[in-house]
């Protein structure tokens, strides 16, 4: 893996597996990909917004221009095998088979983002594909949907006409990470007032005016012009975004460089001298760790 691009579909999955599994070797991979500036779209929002649906229709369209796709589906985790819960096969059963389409399921592991611990190690290797676009959609609701606008070059945020409360709930959250708004479902009653709540919303928080969508995805409606307004062939990054990707990236900067420092540690040792020094009446952890700094 000298520096060069991977090619087929069968060595991107496999690669994967070796830097999901951290197999020997699975540093100096990383270390030596070939990445590709391709744009990273991300979907979040709460469940049952039909992000699915509707990524099946965005994914239709582009593949149907040529366009080679890399998904990344983040699930839940099993609680028994740490494997992605929903099937991909299941969620983008349309496309699955098509040539130009690359799936990988990823489980979210207990990550307390939401997001899996390897999901920037996965997208790296899939930069090193020739892909033209890359999406990824996450589970739901939560600190995920932080992650993954720190990440993604853009970030969709998913709603329905019934989302009103919801949005009441977490409104600071997704005005700080979206950058285009989708009101799924749109052929619903209160469509408009759920649009006109989060204009409303936004002009009360001062910030720019996110653009807002009305889409059916089932019916395939409002598609061609959310595709438009993802600016996918300009890659239009806006500042925020790179704002956020800056503290993304920060972080794990720091946490890789912790994790290395931490090699030499024996956890074990730690944990025999905890047992005994807890049960001092004058125990102090900052006195205790100490001596290991």
């Amino acid at each position: 893996m000298n520096n060069h691009t991977i090619n087929d579909f069968k060595t991107l999955a496999r690669t994967i597996s070796l830097v999901e599994n951290e197999a020997d070797g699975f540093e100096e991979l990383l270390q030596s990909l070939h990445t590709h500036k391709i744009p990273l779209i991300g979907l979040t929002g709460p469940p049952g917004a039909g992000k699915s649906t509707l990524l099946n229709a965005v994914i239709g369209v582009l593949l149907s221009q040529g366009k080679k796709i890399g998904l990344v589906l983040v699930d839940p985790s099993s609680p028994f095998n740490l494997g992605a819960l929903l099937g991909d096969r299941l969620r983008m059963s349309a496309h699955f088979n098509n040539p130009d389409l690359f799936i990988r399921s990823v489980a979210s592991r207990g990550s307390l983002g939401g997001l899996s611990d390897k999901i920037m190690e996965v997208v790296e290797v899939m930069r090193s594909f020739t892909f033209d676009y890359i999406f990824i959609e996450t589970v739901g609701v939560g600190q995920s949907e932080v992650e993954i606008a720190g990440l993604a070059d853009t970030t969709v945020v998913v709603l329905v006409p019934e989302s009103g409360d919801s949005v009441q709930a977490m409104k600071a959250g997704l005005m700080e990470i979206a950058d285009l708004f989708v009101i799924n479902k749109a052929d619903r009653a209160d469509a408009d007032a759920m649009v006109n709540s989060l204009e409303t919303q936004m002009h009360l928080s001062g910030k720019d005016l996110i653009p807002v969508i009305k889409t059916v995805a089932v019916e395939a409606k409002g598609i061609t012009e959310l595709i438009d307004k993802l600016h996918l062939s300009e890659l239009e990054i806006s500042e925020a975004a790179q704002r956020r990707k800056l503290v993304l990236l920060t972080e794990k900067a720091l946490r890789i460089i912790a994790k290395h420092r931490m090699k030499n540690i024996d956890t074990e040792h730690i944990r025999q001298a905890m047992s005994q020094a807890m049960n001092d009446t004058h125990f102090n952890i900052y006195a205790f760790v100490k001596q290991y700094l």
